[in-house]
């Protein structure tokens, strides 16, 4: 796992270059900000993922983490923002979204809708929504999608620092009806994604409400989620290698992108984007973007509570109780990392040439899996407590 050395924002001139080991190159930090980090804890970016990441507390005003803040990546969903702020721009502080938008951009941000989407791309300019809005609101990354992608609303070039402008905007200088309207959504971002992603990890994984996240996924994906039995979606289709330099973004790769507000008056507004290797599993991903995630200086956050295991075995049930008669709420990402809250004995499950009678409770979940799918080299997971004879 490759590490990334964080430094709080400072004004001094004196710009240091941290080198890393495998020749990456940090963003030039200030010196004194240097300094801090090298006393502080790394951000733990997994091995060959490539990430760009920027948290700003908006109490001091100042960045907690910065690496490369400034990179490209294909923004997936996470361009639903610009969409919904392009449509709500200039309609005055007593304007109502008709109930047919209303019911075209709800799901868009609460569920990431993609029918919504192609209906505002399509309708309201494309590629120029993205240079409108870059414009209005002074973003120095963000690009439409390359020649001969135009109609990909999902390969707009998108840095963390401009996500982080995006939000900044909503927050502190969009009309209150607009910024309620957008902000309320993405507070009651849906676990089940319109696609059947399961889409409440990094952010929504690593923090205790309230948050309100806006997430992006790219790529080819094996899902096993939501009630899906593994069927394989892609957002977007793969782009031709030749693409790449046109677009100045990589289209290849899959991506995962987690962004949002964390904490009480959305304290925090945080942006981790995110490539992982050709072949990567959705729920590899997704783990790999909750331990990053997990390891910022996120202002206001709280961390819930109980301990992270991974787990084993493709659509895995997530049941009401302990037991495989009880009813299914979803099934897991293949190898996602799951918070365990408590444990306790029910059903007795086996799989040759294992069995096991415990379960642990996933609160994030509100339910069940049989101990049998966690990562643990006992039945009966160390230092996690018995839930007691009353459920939670």
């Amino acid at each position: 796992m490759r590490t990334l050395l964080r430094g709080a924002a400072a004004l001094a001139t004196v710009v240091t270059i941290v080198s890393l080991p495998g020749g990456a190159t940090a963003v030039p930090r200030p010196a004194a900000a240097v300094q801090a980090a090298r006393s502080a804890e790394a951000v733990q970016i997994p091995d060959g993922v490539t990430a760009g990441v920027a948290v700003f507390d908006r109490r001091t005003g100042t960045f907690t983490e910065q690496v490369d803040e400034s990179a490209r990546f294909r923004s997936a969903s996470v361009v639903k923002l610009l969409l919904a702020l392009d449509f709500l721009w200039d309609r005055g502080p007593d304007y109502t979204v008709p109930e047919a938008d209303r019911a075209r951009l709800e799901p868009m941000l609460r569920s990431s809708w993609d029918d919504a989407a192609d209906h505002y791309w399509s309708d309201y300019g494309g590629p120029a929504i993205i240079d409108r809005m870059s414009d209005r609101l002074g973003l120095r990354d963000t690009a439409p999608p390359p020649a001969g992608y135009e109609g990909y609303w999902g390969y707009t070039a998108l840095s963390a620092r401009d996500t982080v402008a995006i939000y900044r905007y909503l927050l502190d200088k969009a009309p209150a009806p607009v910024r309620d309207f957008v902000m309320d959504n993405l507070r009651r971002s849906t676990r089940c994604a319109s696609d059947r992603f399961d889409q409440h990890f990094g952010i929504a994984g690593s923090f205790e409400r309230p948050w309100a996240v806006k997430q992006g996924w790219s790529g080819t994906y094996a899902k096993g989620t939501c009630g899906a039995s593994g069927a394989t979606v892609a957002s977007e289709p793969a782009a031709a290698p030749g693409a790449r330099a046109a677009a100045a973004v990589d289209l290849t790769r899959p991506a995962l992108h987690t962004t949002g507000t964390v904490g009480a008056d959305d304290r925090a507004i945080v942006a981790v984007l995110t490539l992982h290797p050709a072949g990567t599993s959705y729920g590899k991903a997704y783990a790999d973007v909750g331990r990053l995630t997990r390891s910022l200086n996120v202002p206001g956050g709280t961390r819930p509570s109980g301990s992270w295991f991974g787990t084993w075995g493709e659509f895995v049930n997530v049941r009401r109780g302990p037991a495989t008669g009880d009813a299914r709420i979803t099934q897991l990402p293949a190898g996602v990392e799951v918070l365990v809250g408590c444990q306790v004995l029910g059903q007795v499950v086996s799989v040759p040439p294992y069995t096991n009678e415990w379960w642990a409770y996933l609160p994030q979940y509100g339910g069940y899996i049989s101990n049998i799918y966690v990562s643990s080299p006992d039945n009966r997971l160390p230092n996690v407590p018995e839930c007691g004879p009353a459920r939670p």
